[in-house]
């Protein structure tokens, strides 16, 4: 199965921020918004055959659902999330990257 992993972040060019390993099965892009990110999992899902998307955490529960349905339901979406106890330590080393 090929599978992707999406990083957002402000400074991304979903354009150029791309990385393919494991002989092409995984790919890594990082892109700015939602809005690229559901663009991005489109392509990747109808045009390029990937069958499993991983999201950082910055996409929460509302950015998966974006992701879900700009690959219409077919494929699993999930993403990265944290324990609450490091809450305050996520805080701390994001709010850093503003």
């Amino acid at each position: 199965m090929k599978f992707a992993f999406l990083i957002l972040g402000n400074n991304f060019d979903s354009k150029k921020d791309r990385a393919v390993i494991h002989n092409g099965t995984a790919r890594i892009i990082g892109v700015p918004n939602i809005q690229e990110a559901a663009e991005a999992a489109r392509e990747l899902y109808k045009e390029e055959g990937i069958g499993c998307i991983e999201l950082c955490g910055a996409f929460g529960p509302e950015g998966a659902k974006k992701i879900i349905e700009a690959t219409d339901n077919k494929i699993p979406v999930g993403f990265v999330t944290h324990l609450p106890e490091q809450e305050e330590i996520y805080k701390a080393a994001f709010s850093k990257e503003k």
